[in-house]
Parts: C-alpha cells; sequence; structure tokens
C-alpha cells in the first residue's frame, strides 16, 4: 500500500500504530550528513549568490533563525533565507487585525496565499525552495534529516491533537511526504496524517525515494507559495 493510499485511511480515521521499523540509524545519519555537505560544496555558488541578493534588497539579515519543535519535542532554531520584510510581524498584525478573511486563512493554515510580509525576491526564494538551503546546517547540527516532517512552531500542536507524539517521534525534515504531495494544495489536515504515516513507516528506502521525488517537485513548484 502507498504511502499516500495509506495516509487516506489515517483521514478516514484509521488507527495508525507507530511500529519500529530496523533501520539502521547510523546508515540514516551517515546519509544526512554525506549528503548535507556535498549539497553545500555543490550549492555554495547559489547560496552565496541568494546572500547576497537577500542583503542588497534592504540591507536587513541574511539569514532569519526560526524557533521551531523537533524531534522529542525539543525546541531548535530552523534556518532559512530571509524572504520577508524586516517589519514582517507588524504586517502581519496589522492585516490580521483588519482582514477577517486573512484572519480565517490564517487560524485555519498557518499560511497566506497573499503574504504582505514576504518580499518579491522571498517569493521567487520560496516558490523555488532555495530560502530553505540554510537548513543544511541544522542537517549538520543533527536538528533536522533531509527528510521527516516539515517544522513546526508551538501554535500547530493544537493542529496534531492526539497524534502528535508521532511527530516528535522523528526529526524534521527539510523536506517529506508532504512537500512531494502537493504541500500547500493539500489540507493540513491531509499534513498530518502524512507525518504519521512517516513516523510509522520511515526506512532508508523511503528517504531516498522521498529525495528523487523532491527535485521534479521543486522544479515543478507544485503548492509552492
Amino acid at each position: 500500500m502507498s504511502e499516500i493510499v495509506y495516509a487516506n485511511e489515517v483521514l478516514g480515521g484509521t488507527r495508525i500504530k507507530v511500529r519500529k521499523v530496523p533501520v539502521d540509524q547510523a546508515l540514516t545519519e551517515a546519509m544526512n550528513v554525506v549528503v548535507a555537505l556535498l549539497a553545500l560544496v555543490f550549492l555554495a555558488p547559489v547560496m552565496i549568490a541568494v546572500a547576497i541578493a537577500v542583503y542588497a534588497q534592504d540591507g536587513g539579515p541574511i539569514l532569519f533563525a526560526h524557533r521551531r519543535l523537533g524531534r522529542n519535542g525539543r525546541y531548535f532554531y530552523c534556518l532559512k533565507f530571509r524572504s520577508m520584510a524586516v517589519d514582517a510581524e507588524q504586517r502581519l498584525k496589522t492585516l490580521l487585525e483588519n482582514d477577517p478573511q486573512a484572519r480565517a486563512e490564517w487560524e485555519k493554515d498557518h499560511k497566506l496565499r497573499d503574504d504582505p510580509r514576504v518580499t518579491k525576491l522571498g517569493n521567487f526564494l520560496r516558490k523555488t525552495s532555495l530560502d530553505e538551503l540554510p537548513q543544511l546546517f541544522n542537517v549538520l547540527k543533527g536538528e533536522m534529516s533531509l527528510v521527516g516532517p516539515r517544522p513546526i512552531v508551538e501554535a500547530e500542536i493544537a493542529k496534531y491533537g492526539r497524534r502528535f507524539h508521532h511527530y516528535c517521534a522523528v526529526k524534521p525534515g527539510i523536506t517529506g511526504l508532504w512537500q512531494v504531495s502537493g504541500r500547500n494544495d493539500t489540507t493540513y489536515r491531509a499534513r498530518v496524517a502524512m507525518d504519521c504515516v512517516y513516523a510509522a513507516r520511515r526506512n532508508v528506502f523511503m528517504d531516498f525515494r522521498v529525495l528523487a521525488l523532491t527535485v521534479p517537485a521543486v522544479l515543478a513548484r507544485r503548492g509552492s507559495y
């Protein structure tokens, strides 16, 4: 049974049990480190160019470190190239206070299709996923994995409900089932189901498969905004 079909069953109410898969954890961690190092070397020119462009647009910080929840519910700072204006939080606050429709959209998925905080350059970085390249350093630090659930903020715990422990069972990832299955074109409920499926069925072969599917998903910009 495919992971997506199984996720649909979870959405339909099927109870999911996290089983301990006999995975060589050392092999998984080694893969994370080797691939992350190779990616950093290969993508160094791109990352330098992005860093220069981010700084040139307004002279603000190049990186944005956001507090997220990791494995076992521990907090860490997830790195990204800054895609938002320097006064992003004030822009969001003003919008939510004055636009009921935007407030409802934010409360539903913690996403905004027309986000006033995002700069023109930031919009490009998000659509191409270039903003997430600094997370390779999070992988090297052991805070994230190449593949896993997307790291969430504390306010999103309620959306996982009784399934939150599935999220905490694994390291959050740069990519994962959600990213190769439509990203923002899917519901948050579907995202939670996919995270549960990954926690229950994760193995090295699944990770390789997701990594392979990530490339065409990024190039096609499916569900990115």
